[in-house]
């Protein structure tokens, strides 16, 4: 009766975990039901994590401008195209928009009205008035600009900066997974082969099924961390797919 237990043992450590990852199960199908915007209930899937066909393998020679794609740099791109336009904006309320010529060629009235009014105001547009002199108004809206363009810069170059962080970080992520999983993969090979050669030795009479239970719950652990260094592998692709703003295709 002693090897019956340790037996009911072995099975229920691993029929014991089996529940709470039926509940991720669920749970992680109504999120992604949520996500397509249907009622929750289970997901159709195809072939199980162990049984996935080979991952991609990431090509050689990845040009950087597919960085560009990425929104948080468009985004960044977007304000400082924003803010060197609001520097031409401060700068031309320097300039009234009048003609410099009348008839014939000559200084107009507009041209020659604008020296002569003591600090008065000019139409622009023909209908808004816009004071000609303001102080130093004018020139601090031009350096606020500046300023503001020279912000925006500088948040676009971290941007970029940010960006190729999370390239290599997912490229490291990406090739330390792959080494750490094929490693894995010898070790539950060489535990299975081991839970294996234990079984013999119990059937032969040369051990105790105490050595039966040891080596059948290595290889238990051995596969439950394959799978998941899988899982890892899997995510780290899609990490670095996210980090490079759309996967490693050109088009």
């Amino acid at each position: 009766m002693v090897d019956v237990r340790q037996a009911e043992q072995l099975v229920y450590v691993a029929s014991a975990t089996i529940p709470d990852l039926e509940r991720q199960i669920e749970q992680e199908e109504n999120f992604l039901s949520l996500l397509l915007a249907q009622n929750p209930g289970p997901i159709t899937r195809g072939r199980s994590l162990t049984e996935q066909v080979r991952l991609p393998v990431v090509p050689p020679g990845l040009p950087s401008q597919l960085i560009e794609r990425r929104p948080d740099i468009r985004e960044a791109e977007q304000q400082l195209i924003a803010a060197n336009a609001q520097i031409g904006v401060a700068r031309a309320a320097y300039f009234p928009d009048i003609s410099l010529t009348g008839t014939a060629g000559f200084a107009s009235s507009a041209l020659t009205d604008l020296f002569t009014k003591p600090a008065g105001a000019w139409n622009f547009a023909a209908s808004v008035a816009q004071p000609l002199f303001t102080g130093g108004k004018l020139q601090a809206n031009v350096r606020l600009a500046e300023t503001q363009q020279r912000q925006t810069l500088l948040t676009y170059q971290q941007t970029i900066q940010s960006a190729f962080r999370d390239v290599s970080d997912a490229l490291v992520a990406y090739q330390k997974t792959r080494e750490v999983r094929e490693q894995q993969e010898l070790l539950a090979a060489a535990a299975q082969d081991s839970a294996r050669l234990a079984h013999v030795r119990y059937d032969g009479g040369a051990t105790a099924y105490l050595e039966v239970l040891t080596n059948e719950t290595n290889y238990l652990t051995a596969e439950l961390a394959l799978s998941q260094v899988k899982l890892n592998e899997m995510l780290s692709l899609v990490q670095l797919y996210n980090a490079l703003g759309g996967g490693w295709q050109e088009n």
